[in-house]
Protein backbone atom coordinates (compact mmCIF):
# COMPACT_ATOMS: atom_id res chain seq x y z
CA UNK A 1 0.00 0.00 0.00
CA UNK A 2 1.24 3.42 -0.69
CA UNK A 3 2.53 5.63 2.02
CA UNK A 4 0.84 8.86 2.24
CA UNK A 5 2.40 12.81 2.48
CA UNK A 6 1.50 16.40 1.32
CA UNK A 7 3.98 18.60 0.11
CA UNK A 8 3.99 22.42 0.06
CA UNK A 9 6.30 24.07 -2.49
CA UNK A 10 6.54 26.85 -4.81
CA UNK A 11 8.69 26.56 -7.80
CA UNK A 12 10.59 29.27 -9.70
CA UNK A 13 12.12 30.07 -12.74
CA UNK A 14 16.17 30.65 -12.83
CA UNK A 15 16.82 30.99 -16.63
CA UNK A 16 17.79 34.63 -16.65
CA UNK A 17 20.56 33.61 -14.18
CA UNK A 18 23.66 32.64 -15.04
CA UNK A 19 24.10 28.85 -14.98
CA UNK A 20 27.09 29.13 -12.78
CA UNK A 21 25.10 31.35 -10.32
CA UNK A 22 24.67 30.59 -7.35
CA UNK A 23 20.86 31.27 -5.51
CA UNK A 24 21.11 34.38 -3.39
CA UNK A 25 21.30 33.07 0.37
CA UNK A 26 18.80 33.00 3.03
CA UNK A 27 20.03 32.16 5.99
CA UNK A 28 19.51 35.93 7.38
CA UNK A 29 15.59 35.31 6.93
CA UNK A 30 13.40 36.49 9.79
CA UNK A 31 13.12 32.37 11.77
CA UNK A 32 16.08 31.08 10.26
CA UNK A 33 18.96 30.37 12.12
CA UNK A 34 21.22 28.47 9.20
CA UNK A 35 21.43 27.65 5.92
CA UNK A 36 23.37 24.32 5.34
CA UNK A 37 23.87 21.75 2.72
CA UNK A 38 24.72 21.90 -0.43
CA UNK A 39 24.48 17.68 -1.68
CA UNK A 40 24.00 16.75 -5.19
CA UNK A 41 21.98 14.39 -6.39
CA UNK A 42 21.44 13.01 -9.62
CA UNK A 43 17.42 12.12 -10.62
CA UNK A 44 16.31 10.35 -13.60
CA UNK A 45 12.57 10.23 -13.55
CA UNK A 46 10.07 9.21 -16.40
CA UNK A 47 6.31 10.61 -16.42
CA UNK A 48 3.68 8.76 -17.48
CA UNK A 49 0.31 9.90 -18.59
CA UNK A 50 -2.57 9.05 -21.50
CA UNK A 51 -1.62 9.70 -24.94
CA UNK A 52 -4.27 13.17 -25.36
CA UNK A 53 -2.23 14.05 -21.81
CA UNK A 54 -5.70 13.63 -19.14
CA UNK A 55 -3.65 13.41 -16.04
CA UNK A 56 -1.76 16.59 -16.37
CA UNK A 57 -4.67 18.46 -17.85
CA UNK A 58 -6.59 17.63 -14.28
CA UNK A 59 -3.34 18.48 -12.66
CA UNK A 60 -2.18 15.08 -11.51
CA UNK A 61 1.32 13.77 -12.27
CA UNK A 62 2.69 10.04 -11.83
CA UNK A 63 6.65 9.30 -12.33
CA UNK A 64 8.67 6.65 -11.66
CA UNK A 65 12.24 8.58 -10.34
CA UNK A 66 15.36 6.48 -9.64
CA UNK A 67 18.24 8.50 -7.58
CA UNK A 68 17.89 10.53 -4.35
CA UNK A 69 16.20 9.28 -1.46
CA UNK A 70 12.98 8.80 -2.53
CA UNK A 71 13.28 6.71 -5.68
CA UNK A 72 10.19 5.07 -6.41
CA UNK A 73 6.97 5.43 -8.10
CA UNK A 74 4.86 9.33 -7.02
CA UNK A 75 1.66 10.20 -7.74
CA UNK A 76 0.93 13.82 -6.88
CA UNK A 77 -2.79 14.75 -6.64
CA UNK A 78 -4.01 18.42 -5.87
CA UNK A 79 -5.20 19.82 -2.61
CA UNK A 80 -5.22 23.02 -2.79
CA UNK A 81 -3.03 26.39 -3.17
CA UNK A 82 0.54 25.26 -2.86
CA UNK A 83 -0.16 22.19 -1.55
CA UNK A 84 -0.34 18.66 -3.28
CA UNK A 85 -0.50 15.04 -1.76
CA UNK A 86 1.73 12.63 -2.55
CA UNK A 87 1.72 8.96 -2.72
CA UNK A 88 4.66 6.81 -3.00
CA UNK A 89 5.42 2.93 -3.50
CA UNK A 90 8.86 2.03 -3.61
CA UNK A 91 10.41 0.23 -6.56
CA UNK A 92 10.40 -3.57 -6.81
CA UNK A 93 6.18 -3.76 -5.30
CA UNK A 94 4.60 -5.91 -8.01
CA UNK A 95 4.30 -4.09 -11.43
CA UNK A 96 6.94 -1.48 -10.02
CA UNK A 97 9.83 -2.19 -11.59
CA UNK A 98 13.03 -2.94 -9.77
CA UNK A 99 15.20 -0.16 -8.64
CA UNK A 100 18.54 -0.39 -11.37
CA UNK A 101 15.77 -0.84 -13.88
CA UNK A 102 16.19 1.26 -17.22
CA UNK A 103 12.72 3.71 -16.48
CA UNK A 104 10.04 3.81 -18.83
CA UNK A 105 9.52 -0.03 -19.88
CA UNK A 106 7.81 -1.11 -16.84
CA UNK A 107 3.95 -1.35 -16.04
CA UNK A 108 2.59 1.49 -13.52
CA UNK A 109 1.33 -0.16 -10.30
CA UNK A 110 -2.45 -1.32 -9.98
CA UNK A 111 -2.82 0.67 -6.62
CA UNK A 112 -2.43 4.02 -8.68
CA UNK A 113 -4.32 2.89 -11.80
CA UNK A 114 -7.55 2.19 -9.81
CA UNK A 115 -6.64 6.11 -8.05
CA UNK A 116 -6.60 7.53 -11.58
CA UNK A 117 -9.18 5.67 -13.11
CA UNK A 118 -11.83 8.57 -13.29
CA UNK A 119 -8.86 10.37 -14.97
CA UNK A 120 -8.20 7.82 -17.65
CA UNK A 121 -11.66 6.81 -18.16
CA UNK A 122 -9.88 4.03 -19.62
CA UNK A 123 -6.92 4.64 -21.69
CA UNK A 124 -3.58 3.46 -21.34
CA UNK A 125 -0.94 5.26 -18.99
CA UNK A 126 2.25 5.36 -21.24
CA UNK A 127 5.57 7.15 -20.66
CA UNK A 128 5.68 10.76 -22.14
CA UNK A 129 8.42 12.52 -20.73
CA UNK A 130 11.63 11.73 -19.13
CA UNK A 131 13.81 14.49 -17.14
CA UNK A 132 17.08 14.10 -15.85
CA UNK A 133 17.72 16.60 -13.07
CA UNK A 134 20.66 17.34 -11.24
CA UNK A 135 19.48 18.59 -8.07
CA UNK A 136 21.47 20.74 -5.67
CA UNK A 137 20.17 20.76 -2.38
CA UNK A 138 20.26 22.85 0.68
CA UNK A 139 18.11 22.98 4.13
CA UNK A 140 16.87 26.29 5.96
CA UNK A 141 16.73 25.58 9.77
CA UNK A 142 15.79 27.58 12.71
CA UNK A 143 18.34 28.42 15.70
CA UNK A 144 17.33 25.34 17.54
CA UNK A 145 18.84 23.48 14.59
CA UNK A 146 15.50 22.09 13.46
CA UNK A 147 14.67 22.08 9.67
CA UNK A 148 12.19 24.34 8.27
CA UNK A 149 12.32 24.18 4.48
CA UNK A 150 14.55 22.90 1.38
CA UNK A 151 15.50 24.39 -1.25
CA UNK A 152 16.73 22.82 -4.50
CA UNK A 153 18.72 24.25 -7.00
CA UNK A 154 17.63 21.84 -10.45
CA UNK A 155 19.52 22.08 -13.62
CA UNK A 156 16.90 20.11 -16.04
CA UNK A 157 16.93 17.90 -19.44
CA UNK A 158 13.63 17.05 -20.26
CA UNK A 159 13.04 14.07 -23.40
CA UNK A 160 9.82 13.49 -24.77
CA UNK A 161 8.99 10.27 -24.82
CA UNK A 162 5.66 9.56 -26.95
CA UNK A 163 6.52 11.92 -30.06
CA UNK A 164 4.59 14.16 -29.11
CA UNK A 165 4.93 18.04 -30.61
CA UNK A 166 7.07 16.31 -33.49
CA UNK A 167 9.31 15.10 -31.13
CA UNK A 168 10.83 11.70 -31.39
CA UNK A 169 12.37 9.54 -28.74
CA UNK A 170 15.95 10.12 -28.70
CA UNK A 171 16.10 13.52 -30.01
CA UNK A 172 17.61 16.39 -28.20
CA UNK A 173 16.91 17.07 -24.87
CA UNK A 174 15.32 20.22 -23.83
CA UNK A 175 17.12 21.97 -21.19
CA UNK A 176 16.20 24.76 -18.61
CA UNK A 177 17.16 25.40 -14.57
CA UNK A 178 14.35 26.38 -12.01
CA UNK A 179 14.14 26.34 -8.03
CA UNK A 180 12.02 24.42 -5.80
CA UNK A 181 11.32 25.44 -2.27
CA UNK A 182 9.17 23.29 -0.22
CA UNK A 183 8.40 23.46 3.52
CA UNK A 184 9.50 20.43 5.71
CA UNK A 185 9.34 19.78 9.49
CA UNK A 186 7.80 23.56 11.23
CA UNK A 187 8.01 25.38 7.84
CA UNK A 188 5.50 27.73 7.30
CA UNK A 189 3.66 29.55 4.32
CA UNK A 190 5.13 32.77 5.81
CA UNK A 191 8.53 31.62 5.22
CA UNK A 192 8.07 30.75 1.74
CA UNK A 193 6.78 34.03 1.44
CA UNK A 194 9.96 35.61 2.74
CA UNK A 195 11.99 33.48 0.08
CA UNK A 196 9.65 34.51 -2.67
CA UNK A 197 10.07 37.79 -1.74
CA UNK A 198 14.13 37.96 -1.03
CA UNK A 199 14.28 35.87 -4.72
CA UNK A 200 11.92 38.71 -6.21
CA UNK A 201 14.48 41.35 -5.12
CA UNK A 202 17.09 38.88 -7.26
CA UNK A 203 14.63 39.19 -10.36
CA UNK A 204 13.50 35.14 -9.82
CA UNK A 205 10.21 35.16 -10.35
CA UNK A 206 7.41 32.38 -9.80
CA UNK A 207 7.33 29.44 -12.37
CA UNK A 208 4.49 29.96 -15.04
CA UNK A 209 3.54 26.17 -14.67
CA UNK A 210 2.05 23.82 -12.04
CA UNK A 211 5.54 21.27 -12.50
CA UNK A 212 8.17 20.39 -14.38
CA UNK A 213 5.93 17.79 -16.34
CA UNK A 214 3.84 20.77 -17.66
CA UNK A 215 6.87 23.12 -18.36
CA UNK A 216 8.34 19.78 -20.76
CA UNK A 217 5.40 19.53 -22.43
CA UNK A 218 5.28 23.13 -23.33
CA UNK A 219 8.33 23.45 -24.51
CA UNK A 220 8.34 20.11 -27.01
CA UNK A 221 5.20 21.69 -28.63
CA UNK A 222 2.37 19.91 -26.98
CA UNK A 223 1.06 21.80 -24.04
CA UNK A 224 -1.95 19.84 -21.55
CA UNK A 225 -4.81 20.69 -23.37
CA UNK A 226 -7.70 22.86 -21.87
CA UNK A 227 -10.42 21.49 -20.19
CA UNK A 228 -12.75 24.16 -21.52
CA UNK A 229 -12.11 26.68 -24.26
CA UNK A 230 -11.35 30.34 -24.22
CA UNK A 231 -14.73 31.98 -23.48
CA UNK A 232 -15.29 35.49 -23.62
CA UNK A 233 -15.10 36.47 -19.84
CA UNK A 234 -18.04 38.72 -19.45
CA UNK A 235 -20.74 36.71 -21.32
CA UNK A 236 -23.10 33.87 -19.08
CA UNK A 237 -21.42 30.60 -21.45
CA UNK A 238 -17.95 31.86 -20.43
CA UNK A 239 -19.13 32.03 -16.90
CA UNK A 240 -20.97 28.42 -16.48
CA UNK A 241 -17.97 26.87 -18.53
CA UNK A 242 -16.08 28.20 -15.66
CA UNK A 243 -18.01 27.11 -12.99
CA UNK A 244 -18.60 23.35 -14.75
CA UNK A 245 -14.65 22.80 -14.87
CA UNK A 246 -14.49 23.91 -11.16
CA UNK A 247 -17.07 20.59 -10.32
CA UNK A 248 -15.39 18.45 -12.65
CA UNK A 249 -12.30 18.57 -11.30
CA UNK A 250 -13.43 18.79 -7.94
CA UNK A 251 -15.36 15.25 -8.60
CA UNK A 252 -11.89 13.95 -9.80
CA UNK A 253 -10.05 14.98 -6.63
CA UNK A 254 -12.68 13.58 -4.45
CA UNK A 255 -13.20 10.52 -6.59
CA UNK A 256 -9.84 9.51 -5.63
CA UNK A 257 -10.11 10.12 -2.13
CA UNK A 258 -13.49 7.80 -2.29
CA UNK A 259 -11.28 5.25 -3.95
CA UNK A 260 -8.77 5.19 -0.65
CA UNK A 261 -12.13 5.31 1.77
CA UNK A 262 -11.18 8.70 2.69
CA UNK A 263 -13.00 11.10 5.29
CA UNK A 264 -15.60 13.11 3.52
CA UNK A 265 -14.86 12.37 0.42
CA UNK A 266 -18.30 10.62 -0.81
CA UNK A 267 -20.01 13.86 0.19
CA UNK A 268 -17.68 15.90 -1.36
CA UNK A 269 -17.71 14.06 -4.62
CA UNK A 270 -21.59 14.09 -4.27
CA UNK A 271 -21.76 17.51 -3.89
CA UNK A 272 -19.71 17.99 -7.33
CA UNK A 273 -22.19 15.75 -8.86
CA UNK A 274 -24.92 17.68 -7.91
CA UNK A 275 -23.62 20.80 -8.43
CA UNK A 276 -22.90 20.28 -12.28
CA UNK A 277 -26.55 18.32 -12.70
CA UNK A 278 -28.27 21.76 -10.94
CA UNK A 279 -26.31 24.71 -13.02
CA UNK A 280 -27.30 22.43 -16.24
CA UNK A 281 -31.10 22.40 -15.01
CA UNK A 282 -30.45 26.69 -13.85
CA UNK A 283 -27.97 27.43 -17.24
CA UNK A 284 -30.15 24.98 -19.44
CA UNK A 285 -30.72 27.89 -22.04
CA UNK A 286 -27.04 28.30 -22.66
CA UNK A 287 -26.86 24.83 -23.75
CA UNK A 288 -27.88 22.71 -26.18
CA UNK A 289 -30.68 20.49 -24.07
CA UNK A 290 -30.71 17.57 -26.52
CA UNK A 291 -26.65 17.77 -25.63
CA UNK A 292 -27.20 17.59 -21.74
CA UNK A 293 -30.37 16.15 -20.76
CA UNK A 294 -28.99 12.16 -20.72
CA UNK A 295 -25.77 13.80 -19.09
CA UNK A 296 -27.96 15.28 -16.19
CA UNK A 297 -29.65 11.87 -15.58
CA UNK A 298 -26.65 9.92 -15.53
CA UNK A 299 -24.91 12.48 -12.86
CA UNK A 300 -28.32 11.68 -10.98
CA UNK A 301 -28.06 8.09 -10.92
CA UNK A 302 -24.28 8.49 -9.55
CA UNK A 303 -25.24 10.94 -7.12
CA UNK A 304 -27.72 8.47 -5.60
CA UNK A 305 -25.25 5.54 -5.90
CA UNK A 306 -22.45 7.79 -3.75
CA UNK A 307 -25.43 8.79 -1.86
CA UNK A 308 -26.28 4.89 -0.03
CA UNK A 309 -22.82 6.02 1.32
CA UNK A 310 -23.43 8.95 2.58
CA UNK A 311 -26.74 8.69 3.48
CA UNK A 312 -25.90 5.94 6.23
CA UNK A 313 -23.04 7.82 7.32
CA UNK A 314 -25.15 11.05 8.55
CA UNK A 315 -28.24 8.59 9.90
CA UNK A 316 -25.30 6.75 11.93
CA UNK A 317 -24.03 9.57 13.41
CA UNK A 318 -27.38 10.63 13.98
CA UNK A 319 -28.84 7.79 15.35
CA UNK A 320 -25.95 7.75 18.02
CA UNK A 321 -26.74 11.12 18.83
CA UNK A 322 -29.82 10.29 19.89
CA UNK A 323 -28.91 7.70 22.30
CA UNK A 324 -26.09 8.78 23.81
CA UNK A 325 -28.71 11.74 25.06
CA UNK A 326 -30.46 8.92 26.65
CA UNK A 327 -30.79 9.09 30.14
CA UNK A 328 -29.47 5.79 31.98
CA UNK A 329 -32.61 5.03 33.35
CA UNK A 330 -34.54 4.57 30.11
CA UNK A 331 -31.45 2.90 28.39
CA UNK A 332 -33.16 -1.02 28.05
CA UNK A 333 -31.81 -3.59 26.29
CA UNK A 334 -28.50 -3.78 24.41
CA UNK A 335 -29.21 -0.87 22.28
CA UNK A 336 -25.96 0.18 21.60
CA UNK A 337 -25.06 -2.92 20.71
CA UNK A 338 -27.67 -3.32 18.07
CA UNK A 339 -27.43 0.11 16.59
CA UNK A 340 -23.25 -1.22 16.20
CA UNK A 341 -24.75 -3.84 14.24
CA UNK A 342 -26.69 -2.54 11.97
CA UNK A 343 -23.97 0.54 11.25
CA UNK A 344 -21.62 -2.21 10.44
CA UNK A 345 -23.85 -4.39 7.94
CA UNK A 346 -25.32 -0.83 6.37
CA UNK A 347 -21.34 0.07 5.67
CA UNK A 348 -20.09 -2.89 4.35
CA UNK A 349 -23.05 -2.38 1.59
CA UNK A 350 -22.97 0.98 0.95
CA UNK A 351 -19.34 0.75 0.51
CA UNK A 352 -19.50 -2.08 -2.26
CA UNK A 353 -22.45 -0.44 -3.64
CA UNK A 354 -20.02 3.28 -4.27
CA UNK A 355 -16.86 0.88 -5.56
CA UNK A 356 -19.59 -1.47 -7.99
CA UNK A 357 -20.66 2.41 -9.27
CA UNK A 358 -17.51 3.75 -9.54
CA UNK A 359 -16.27 1.11 -11.54
CA UNK A 360 -19.07 0.50 -13.75
CA UNK A 361 -18.70 0.89 -17.29
CA UNK A 362 -21.80 3.51 -17.05
CA UNK A 363 -19.46 5.90 -15.00
CA UNK A 364 -16.78 6.06 -17.42
CA UNK A 365 -19.35 6.62 -20.77
CA UNK A 366 -20.41 9.75 -18.20
CA UNK A 367 -17.04 10.81 -17.66
CA UNK A 368 -16.45 10.82 -21.14
CA UNK A 369 -19.66 12.88 -21.60
CA UNK A 370 -18.74 14.91 -19.16
CA UNK A 371 -15.10 16.13 -20.38
CA UNK A 372 -16.63 16.12 -23.75
CA UNK A 373 -19.07 19.27 -22.74
CA UNK A 374 -16.20 20.84 -21.43
CA UNK A 375 -14.23 20.48 -24.15
CA UNK A 376 -16.68 20.96 -26.68
CA UNK A 377 -19.11 22.80 -25.11
CA UNK A 378 -23.14 22.49 -26.85
CA UNK A 379 -23.10 26.63 -26.25
CA UNK A 380 -26.63 28.18 -28.00
CA UNK A 381 -26.93 31.94 -29.08
CA UNK A 382 -28.15 32.96 -25.20
CA UNK A 383 -24.45 32.26 -24.01
CA UNK A 384 -23.12 35.34 -25.98
CA UNK A 385 -25.50 37.82 -23.77
CA UNK A 386 -23.99 39.74 -20.59
CA UNK A 387 -23.44 37.51 -17.25
CA UNK A 388 -25.19 39.71 -15.14
CA UNK A 389 -28.66 39.57 -16.26
CA UNK A 390 -28.75 35.88 -17.09
CA UNK A 391 -27.53 35.24 -13.45
CA UNK A 392 -29.89 37.63 -11.88
CA UNK A 393 -32.96 36.12 -14.28
CA UNK A 394 -31.98 32.08 -13.19
CA UNK A 395 -31.68 33.17 -9.20
CA UNK A 396 -35.35 34.68 -9.48
CA UNK A 397 -36.98 31.64 -11.66
CA UNK A 398 -35.26 29.03 -8.92
CA UNK A 399 -36.41 31.75 -6.08
CA UNK A 400 -39.92 31.36 -7.03
CA UNK A 401 -39.83 27.81 -7.65
CA UNK A 402 -38.60 27.31 -3.95
CA UNK A 403 -40.64 29.47 -2.07
CA UNK A 404 -43.81 27.93 -4.00
CA UNK A 405 -43.14 23.89 -3.14
CA UNK A 406 -42.55 25.12 0.49
CA UNK A 407 -45.34 27.47 0.71
CA UNK A 408 -47.21 23.71 -1.01
CA UNK A 409 -45.58 21.69 1.83
CA UNK A 410 -46.28 23.69 5.08
CA UNK A 411 -49.95 24.30 3.91
CA UNK A 412 -49.95 20.47 4.37
CA UNK A 413 -51.24 18.36 7.73
CA UNK A 414 -47.84 16.79 9.50
CA UNK A 415 -47.29 13.45 8.41
CA UNK A 416 -46.06 11.45 5.31
CA UNK A 417 -47.13 13.82 2.43
CA UNK A 418 -45.81 16.75 4.18
CA UNK A 419 -42.62 15.00 4.86
CA UNK A 420 -42.15 13.99 1.43
CA UNK A 421 -43.21 17.70 -0.01
CA UNK A 422 -40.63 19.13 2.28
CA UNK A 423 -38.03 17.01 1.03
CA UNK A 424 -39.28 18.14 -2.74
CA UNK A 425 -38.78 21.74 -1.36
CA UNK A 426 -35.52 21.15 0.15
CA UNK A 427 -34.46 19.76 -3.61
CA UNK A 428 -35.27 23.27 -5.05
CA UNK A 429 -34.30 25.16 -2.36
CA UNK A 430 -30.39 23.61 -2.88
CA UNK A 431 -31.03 24.48 -6.91
CA UNK A 432 -31.58 28.39 -6.04
CA UNK A 433 -28.84 27.81 -3.38
CA UNK A 434 -26.40 26.38 -6.23
CA UNK A 435 -27.30 28.77 -8.61
CA UNK A 436 -26.54 31.46 -6.44
CA UNK A 437 -23.51 30.10 -5.78
CA UNK A 438 -22.77 29.80 -9.04
CA UNK A 439 -23.32 33.81 -9.75
CA UNK A 440 -21.18 34.97 -7.02
CA UNK A 441 -18.01 35.89 -9.52
CA UNK A 442 -20.58 38.02 -11.44
CA UNK A 443 -23.38 39.26 -8.86
CA UNK A 444 -20.93 40.01 -5.99
CA UNK A 445 -22.58 40.48 -2.38
CA UNK A 446 -26.49 39.95 -3.80
CA UNK A 447 -25.48 36.63 -4.62
CA UNK A 448 -23.66 35.61 -1.65
CA UNK A 449 -26.75 36.74 0.65
CA UNK A 450 -29.15 34.61 -1.41
CA UNK A 451 -26.70 31.74 -1.25
CA UNK A 452 -26.36 32.25 2.40
CA UNK A 453 -30.50 32.17 2.66
CA UNK A 454 -31.00 29.47 0.56
CA UNK A 455 -28.02 27.39 2.65
CA UNK A 456 -29.79 27.86 5.54
CA UNK A 457 -33.00 26.82 4.39
CA UNK A 458 -31.80 23.52 2.67
CA UNK A 459 -29.50 22.91 6.46
CA UNK A 460 -32.87 23.25 8.26
CA UNK A 461 -34.96 20.97 5.92
CA UNK A 462 -32.09 18.61 5.69
CA UNK A 463 -32.02 17.78 9.24
CA UNK A 464 -35.91 17.11 8.90
CA UNK A 465 -35.07 15.01 6.02
CA UNK A 466 -32.66 13.41 7.83
CA UNK A 467 -35.66 12.84 10.39
CA UNK A 468 -37.45 11.07 8.45
CA UNK A 469 -34.94 8.65 7.49
CA UNK A 470 -34.01 8.10 11.09
CA UNK A 471 -37.13 7.03 11.60
CA UNK A 472 -37.68 4.65 9.64
CA UNK A 473 -34.14 2.83 10.90
CA UNK A 474 -35.34 3.14 14.33
CA UNK A 475 -38.96 1.40 13.65
CA UNK A 476 -36.89 -1.19 11.87
CA UNK A 477 -34.43 -1.46 14.47
CA UNK A 478 -37.40 -1.69 17.56
CA UNK A 479 -38.92 -4.67 15.26
CA UNK A 480 -35.53 -6.38 15.18
CA UNK A 481 -35.50 -5.99 19.21
CA UNK A 482 -38.94 -7.06 19.86
CA UNK A 483 -37.93 -10.21 17.68
CA UNK A 484 -35.76 -10.76 19.59
CA UNK A 485 -37.21 -10.65 23.02
CA UNK A 486 -35.30 -7.75 23.56
CA UNK A 487 -37.42 -4.52 25.28
CA UNK A 488 -38.28 -1.96 22.54
CA UNK A 489 -39.03 0.94 24.62
CA UNK A 490 -35.47 2.78 23.94
CA UNK A 491 -36.54 2.71 20.06
CA UNK A 492 -39.80 4.14 20.89
CA UNK A 493 -38.29 6.98 23.22
CA UNK A 494 -36.33 7.78 20.30
CA UNK A 495 -39.03 7.79 17.66
CA UNK A 496 -41.61 10.05 19.83
CA UNK A 497 -38.10 12.74 20.22
CA UNK A 498 -37.52 12.49 16.16
CA UNK A 499 -41.11 13.57 16.08
CA UNK A 500 -40.87 16.50 18.05
CA UNK A 501 -37.63 17.33 16.34
CA UNK A 502 -39.67 17.41 12.88
CA UNK A 503 -42.07 19.76 14.40
CA UNK A 504 -39.93 22.50 15.00
CA UNK A 505 -37.73 22.09 11.88
CA UNK A 506 -40.97 22.72 10.38
CA UNK A 507 -42.11 25.28 12.76
CA UNK A 508 -38.40 27.39 11.61
CA UNK A 509 -39.06 26.70 8.12
CA UNK A 510 -42.87 28.39 8.36
CA UNK A 511 -40.31 31.46 9.84
CA UNK A 512 -37.88 31.37 7.19
CA UNK A 513 -40.00 31.49 4.39
CA UNK A 514 -42.07 34.60 6.15
CA UNK A 515 -38.75 36.48 6.77
CA UNK A 516 -38.16 35.77 2.82
CA UNK A 517 -41.41 37.06 1.44
CA UNK A 518 -41.16 39.97 4.06
CA UNK A 519 -37.30 40.46 1.89
CA UNK A 520 -38.84 40.14 -1.13
CA UNK A 521 -36.27 37.75 -2.23
CA UNK A 522 -36.08 36.95 -5.64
Amino acid sequence: MATETHETERKYDLDDLDPDTPLPALGSLPGVGEETGGEVHELDAVYYDTADLRLASTRATLRRRTGGADAGWHLKLPVGGDTREELRLPLGEPGGGAADEEPGGDAVPEEFVRVLAARTRGAALVPVVRLRTRRTTRLLRDAEGRALAEIADDAVRAERLDGGGGAESGDAEVPWREAEVELTGTGTAALLDAVGERWREAGIRRAAGPSKLVRALTETGTPPPPLAPAAERDTAGGHLLRYLRVQYLAFLDREAGVRRDRPDSVHKARVALRRTRSALRSHRTLLDRGRVDALRAELKWLAGALGTDRDREVLEERLRGLLADVEGPLLFGPAEARLTTWAVRAGDTSRATVLAALDDPRCRALLDDWATLLCAPPLTSAAVRPAPKHFRKAIKKEGRRSRRLLARALALPHGPARDVALHEARKKTKRLRYAAESARPVLGKPAKRRTREAKALTSLLGHHHDGVEARAVLLRLATQAQAAGEAGFTWGLLYGREEARARGYEEEAGRLRAEGERAGGG
